[in-house]
């Protein structure tokens, strides 16, 4: 009998070890596959049980990597998976609705707010990135949608303030046309017009000065 227990240990701590190894294996399959919009090996592991919600080392959820790398097909795979997190943030807090936002991407900002995305959130606002990015039109939508224009992230910033340090010229002035004010200050106390000045953009100070 003891050689039996012994032997039956011997099996489950090998079985054990097997199926750590794979999925480990698979683990690492996953995230290459995403970023390579690798949609046959996603799928397929995602067949095999695969949670569509894992984190890489770093944080990152597989659609979230998918919409930074350029991974539409595997985007959209994982988006339509009955188990995926619409809301799952990185370590830093960022949504794949958030980096849509930031690459301009009006497609899949339109997309994920029909899966019902988060758009007001504590912290850093998908606003706050569509504001630092190139597209007017995500901003608007976010703003059409209900974002509040004057949130603030944890260093203070509004959208306006992101607009002036990093976004188009047209996302300043839409925000400036949806009223967004020139007033605040971040927690340097620099207000928007302080910000742009401060990255060389000295073109969008006078529509940024505070009316006095």
């Amino acid at each position: 009998m003891n050689l039996r227990r012994r032997w039956r240990a011997g099996m489950a701590a090998v079985l054990a070890a097997v199926a750590v190894t794979a999925q480990a294996g698979s683990y690492e399959d996953f995230f290459v596959a995403v970023e390579n919009d690798d949609v046959p090996t996603v799928s397929a592991l995602l067949r095999r049980g695969f949670d569509p919600n894992a984190r890489n080392p770093r944080g990152q959820v597989g659609l979230y990597l998918a919409l930074r790398s350029d991974s539409p097909r595997v985007a959209e795979l994982l988006a339509a998976h009955p188990q995926i997190d619409i809301d799952a943030a990185n370590f830093d807090g960022e949504t794949p609705l958030m980096i849509a936002a930031l690459r301009g991407d009006y497609h899949w900002v339109l997309r994920l707010l029909q899966r019902d995305a988060q758009i007001n959130r504590d912290g850093w606002t998908p606003l706050h990135y569509g504001a630092a990015g190139p597209n007017p039109k995500v901003v608007e939508l976010l703003l059409d949608e209900g974002a509040e224009i004057e949130a603030r992230a944890p260093d203070g910033s509004t959208p306006l303030m992101m607009a002036a340090i990093r976004g188009s010229e047209q996302v300043v002035d839409l925000l400036l046309a949806r009223g967004a004010s020139t007033a605040p200050r971040d927690a340097r106390g620099l207000r928007a017009v302080d910000r742009a000045r401060g990255v060389g953009r000295d073109f969008l100070v006078k529509r940024l000065e505070p009316p006095r």
